[in-house]
């Protein structure tokens, strides 16, 4: 099964890039599970502001990544704005931690963290333009292995962060460690990253602002979009009625729900090498309709949970199905607008917008009409419908042709 990464291992490029993309997953693993904790416990927030914030930022982050990607294929290279992008992040980061008051809070969430978020997509694109000429069975490998790099910093991070400022009177220090994780991507690109194929001239000439952002709303791109966003909107439902399941319901703990969301990340790493090895073989609408239809599975069964061994005995099934649903849409994402890589890959950073709004409507829904467990079977039910979308409209093609 490893095999399927040697063609990101052996292409310095694209190692750089791997190694590039944890340091990014380690900054948002650094603040991500303090964040709200910072904002309303040591800067004194209110719940409402801190929202509104939040769904501000998100904004922004789409919008940077669209504008972005399309700048950086008008430019036909993706190296410059890695350099920009990343510096966002060292002082958004930086100022929360040396301004240590709401004003540099507000203004690094709303602003400059939102731009640093544009990395992620860019560094997908990045490996996108490295990547052309690999065969179609690789190039899967490749950004599954990538992909792969966040979660195993999300697996890390987080609790490494919890041990060293457990006694400390502040969380404030995560966002230092954040910036220095930033300092680690810069140097990378700055020394060890050399500059993508360059774009040919006649295809740089044909990227205008007005006529890409029109390619993202064409009917074809966006019901496919949308139909993705469906189906990723059930780990948003995931993460909020998990807790709540476990300790309302299943009568569990908190700390149950920090094991139960390790052990699923572990798994994560494993099955991403799974599915990667299944998806040059089955193409990616059978895959990525076969591993999402076994989290439509996990969340019916989740919502039906009475016992904190029920939540325990569902961690494979959730392992198993969340790998699929995190890295096999990235490629088809990208070949929904195949000639543009920044365009085309700034459409994760879209999904991500779109599949957590829907998620929090799920929510909100299900929350009304019924409970926590009528919540996720719901949110099952989303990721149904995301299912038969894909898979009707692409189930005949390897990848999307539009």
């Amino acid at each position: 099964m490893l095999e399927m990464y040697t063609a990101a291992w052996r292409n310095p490029p694209i190692r750089v890039c791997a190694f590039a993309i944890f340091f990014f997953g380690f900054s948002g693993a650094a603040i991500a599970p303090f964040q709200s904790v910072i904002a309303i416990q040591e800067f004194g927030l209110s719940d409402a502001a801190y929202s509104a914030i939040i769904f501000t930022a998100a904004i922004v982050n789409v919008a940077a990544s669209v504008l972005i990607g399309i700048l950086s294929d008008r430019l036909g290279e993706y190296r410059k704005a890695l350099l920009v992008v990343t510096m966002f992040g060292i002082v958004g980061n930086g100022l929360v931690f040396f301004g240590a008051n709401s004003t540099a809070f507000v203004i690094a969430l709303l602003f400059l963290l939102p731009i640093f978020g544009a990395l992620n997509s860019l560094i997908f694109a990045n490996v996108k333009a490295f990547s052309i000429g690999l065969p179609s069975r690789e190039l899967s490998g490749v950004n599954s292995a990538v992909r792969a790099m966040i979660s195993l910093s999300w697996v890390l991070v987080p609790g490494l962060i919890g041990i060293l400022l457990a006694k400390s009177d502040s969380m404030l220090p995560a966002f230092l460690v954040a910036a220095l994780a930033c300092v680690v991507c810069l140097g990378l690109f700055l020394f060890a990253l050399p500059p993508a194929p360059a774009v040919h001239e006649s295809l740089r000439q044909n990227v205008r602002f007005r006529a890409s952002l029109k390619r993202i709303a064409k009917p074809a791109v966006f019901i496919r979009l949308l139909a993705i966003a469906l189906i990723t909107s059930t780990l948003h439902v995931n993460a909020a009625v998990l807790p709540l399941v476990t300790t309302k319901i299943a009568g569990g703990t908190l700390a149950d729900v920090g094991v139960v969301i390790g052990i699923v990340a572990v798994l994560e790493i494993v099955f991403i090498l799974f599915w990667a090895r299944l998806e040059p073989k089955f193409g990616p609408v059978t895959t990525i309709c076969g591993g999402s239809l076994l989290y439509v599975a996990y969340l019916v069964l989740l919502g039906q949970a009475s016992a904190p061994w029920h939540v325990y005995a569902l961690c494979l099934l959730s392992g198993f199905g969340a790998a699929a649903i995190i890295s096999l849409p990235i490629t088809y994402l990208q070949e929904l607008i195949p000639d543009l890589a920044g365009l085309g890959s700034s459409l994760i950073s879209v999904n991500m917008f779109l599949s957590a709004g829907l998620g929090s409507l799920i929510f909100g829904l299900g929350t009304w009409i019924s409970g926590y467990g009528g919540t996720s079977i719901l949110g099952g039910l989303a990721g149904l419908t995301g299912i038969a979308l894909v898979y009707g409209l692409d189930r005949k093609r390897s990848h999307p042709t539009l």
